[in-house]
């Protein structure tokens, strides 16, 4: 049997960054990913999509995007990164295998895995098969409703849909951005969405990343479990833009409250359409308000940018909200409702009653399981591309204290002194 000191499931950003910070301090390990290196990015994203935050930001602090700094770079573009990351820093990545089981191992230390290339006992393993792992749909609308039903992770293009209005639930970016493209391919879209967070893309010449690093918000704290899904509509597209869906409405999107059930070839909404619409105008706000006064506690000299303020009126979606959509119009329903995690595949008591990780930082209360790559595993910053590098070097540098320990040999001895 194969054995190794360290195993990393998992060969996206996750994988990659723990690869780097363990090669850096001498650990034996591979890397194992059952498709190819960063697969999310490749085959379960839209044609369209790009990076949320900027070049300059969205990236691991050793290697530049070969873009302007500024630019939201393609999802193409960011396979490619990575795969020129992982040859930079010679990750031992196998790609094609599938790791099918993780079970610790009995009276000792360790773990045995089974793949589909043969079996591996490792003292360590790292669970980097990070925050979008499995769609998540809510059992809302039966299959048989009438229009297509697909996650978002399926949604590729407009023309690879039926004729018909699209109907899109769910308001944060993925929702956002998919509402917008099909938008912009001349379809007649319905966007049910609820409470959300809607940040400035850009404010008085600064990102929003740049803001919420000065302001100190990718460091908020993990909130309580339960709560660490914030849904946020931000989007990099045609050169990033704010999502404004009260412009949208006024550009032809239809917006619809909350989706709440199914009756007799209806979609049933919520009466939180209004409400919702202006909880994530009060963050907005809530943004500029803390970057004008940041500039002026730092004596910064940055353009006033007073039109920002403008919040447009409502149109007739939102002052007279509909109740329930028919779907005999409809001939599609994208689901843009998140990821569940999908840890079955470790045989060990380190989860809820929901299937998520017990850890602190990542370090589980499992001897020698890891976790990299989760939402909010430290930080608000924890799953986007730079966050997920720091959290990596935390979960490499606690792997190589406990080989420490495990390495001691001495004798510890009580000295008595007179």
């Amino acid at each position: 049997m194969e054995q190794v000191d360290t195993v990393v499931v998992g060969g996206g950003q996750a994988g990659i960054a723990t690869s780097e910070h363990l090669s850096k301090l001498g650990i034996e390990h591979i890397v194992i990913e059952r498709d190819r290196i960063a697969e999310r990015w490749r085959s379960c994203r839209w044609d369209s999509l790009v990076a949320n935050g900027p070049a300059w930001h969205d990236r691991f602090p050793n290697m530049e995007f070969e873009a302007d700094p500024d630019a939201f770079v393609s999802k193409d573009r960011v396979v490619e990164y990575f795969e020129a990351y992982a040859r930079m820093i010679k990750a031992p990545i196998r790609t094609g295998v599938d790791v099918t089981s993780v079970t610790p191992l009995d009276g000792r230390d360790g773990f045995f895995l089974q793949t589909t290339e043969g079996d591996i006992e490792a003292r360590h393993v790292v669970a980097a098969t990070g925050a979008f792992q499995k769609p998540s749909i809510p059992a809302v609308l039966p299959r048989d409703a009438g229009p297509l039903q697909m996650h978002s992770n399926a949604y590729r293009n407009a023309s690879s849909l039926p004729d018909g209005d699209i109907l899109v639930i769910g308001g944060g970016s993925s929702g956002s951005q998919i509402a917008m493209d099909l938008m912009e391919a001349g379809r007649k879209v319905y966007l049910s969405l609820g409470p959300h967070d809607r940040p400035p893309r850009r404010y008085r010449q600064r990102d929003n990343v740049w803001w919420l690093g000065v302001l100190g918000k990718w460091n908020l704290d993990t909130p309580h479990p339960g709560t660490e899904h914030v849904t946020i509509a931000v989007s990099g597209a045609n050169g990033g833009k704010t999502v404004d869906f009260r412009n949208l409405a006024a550009q032809g999107l239809t917006l619809l409250g909350m989706t709440a059930g199914y009756e007799e070839g209806h979609v049933l909404l919520a009466d939180d359409l209004k409400r919702n619409l202006d909880a994530g105008d009060a963050n907005y706000l809530g943004l500029l308000d803390e970057a004008d006064a940041y500039i002026v506690r730092h004596g910064l000299d940055l353009p006033l940018e007073p039109d920002a303020r403008i919040i447009p009126e409502d149109s007739e979606c939102v002052t007279n909200p509909s109740r329930k959509l028919a779907l005999d119009g409809v001939g599609a329903v994208i689901w843009a409702t998140g990821y569940a995690f999908d840890f079955g595949w470790i045989k060990a008591d380190s989860f809820d009653s929901l299937g998520r990780p017990l850890h602190q930082r990542g370090v589980s209360d499992v001897q020698g399981l890891y976790f990299v790559g989760l939402p909010w595993q430290s930080r608000r910053g924890s799953s986007f591309i730079w966050g997920v590098w720091h959290d990596a070097k935390f979960v490499a540098d606690q792997i190589a204290i406990q080989r420490i320990y495990a390495g001691y040999q001495g004798t510890a001895q009580r000295i008595l002194t007179e």
